[in-house]
């Protein structure tokens, strides 16, 4: 899943918490213009000017809301530029207002003054506005490179492992089952092509082929001692997942609840589907005490967790439990509706 960069620099002023630090610029800014005034009219003074702040600094990002789409593609800095414009003549419209409507007695030559310290104050209070918003900005691609560079190194930190028992595996069935060493190979072929590819979004459903693919090497390997529990609906929702996301569960499932025993175990595959979001389900028996994989391999797990919250932006999320003698680990992801609009839920190991 690359992580994509933001549209436009303005997308953070329409953030929650973009809207809140304009609206406390404007306050304070309000503030400082009414300060040192006539404490008998400080408070009606500093509500006409708060107006006006607020009036203008909703106006600009009413208008600039409003041809978002079409500035999405215009450089930073003809953004800037515009959007300073923009706040100008959005100062200048709501101080003429404020002007007719608030100072009935107009002495002459005063507008003039007027004006222009309104220009003054819009084009400082701009300026800092821009630069402040150009550093935010820049920190935040930063952010979103370093994601996407460490989400590249855990997606390619999962492959070793299986990939060294799948070719031991073809290795062994060549000359006893060579149709079935093809298939081995075919299936391994199709995993890495998924890997190779990066941490891209697939569909859901291509996903759980690359489930089954995994599952049908590794029953090449462990024989009877691999009993699979698959439940999928057949209508899968069209939701995307990040590539080799499910996969990695499944695979940790093997390692660590097949692998260790002799006796046959059985690894469980839940798919539920609801009104919010997909809930899948890995359950696989906890190794036997003193084994080396009782300690876990966090690496799958870990990856996954980073990768789905990236994608769903929080809303997804991976819970870890052991109960009744087994290792569960439950995936939820949110449809798109459902992620805008639900918080960040913490996830437990």
């Amino acid at each position: 899943m690359s992580t994509p960069n933001p549209p436009s620099p303005l997308e953070t002023l329409w953030q929650p918490k973009g809207l809140v630090a304009v609206l406390l610029s404007c306050e304070g800014l309000a503030l400082l213009l009414t300060a040192g005034g006539a404490s008998a009219d400080f408070a009606v003074h500093f509500g006409l000017v708060s107006m006006m702040v607020v009036w203008v600094a909703l106006l600009t990002l009413g208008v600039l809301y409003v041809f978002r789409h079409r500035l999405a593609g215009l450089p930073e800095r003809r953004l800037a530029w515009l959007s300073l414009g923009l706040l100008l003549l959005c100062s200048w419209l709501t101080g003429a207002l404020a002007w007719w409507l608030f100072v009935p007695a107009r002495p002459e030559g005063a507008v003039g003054a007027y004006f222009v310290r309104l220009t003054l104050i819009t084009l400082t209070v701009g300026l800092i506005g821009v630069a402040a918003l150009e550093r935010a900005w820049r920190m935040r691609l930063l952010a979103l490179r370093a994601k996407d560079a460490e989400l590249q190194a855990l997606h390619a930190r999962i492959q070793p492992h299986f990939l060294f028992n799948t070719l031991n595996t073809g290795a062994a069935l060549v000359h006893a089952r060579p149709e079935a060493a093809e298939r081995v190979l075919l299936d391994l072929a199709e995993l890495f092509r998924a890997a190779l590819a990066g941490p891209e979004v697939i569909p859901l459903a291509h996903e759980l082929a690359l489930v089954e693919r995994y599952l049908e090497i590794e029953r090449w390997r462990f024989g009877d001692r691999l009993q699979v529990d698959l439940r999928v609906p057949d209508a899968l929702p069209p939701l995307g997942v990040p590539a080799l996301s499910i996969q990695p569960l499944v695979e940790n499932a093997v390692r660590h609840g097949v692998e260790p025993r002799s006796e046959p175990s059985t690894v469980e595959i839940r798919l539920e589907t609801g009104a919010d979001g997909v809930q899948v389900t890995v359950a696989n028996p906890l190794p036997p005490p003193g084994s080396l994989s009782r300690q876990g391999h966090r690496v799958g797990l870990e990856s996954v967790r980073t990768r789905i919250g990236a994608m769903t932006e929080g809303a997804g999320r991976i819970d870890a439990t052991e109960t009744e003698g087994r290792f569960v680990v439950t995936v939820f992801l949110p449809t798109p509706a459902a992620a805008a609009a639900r918080p960040q839920a913490p996830s437990t190991r």
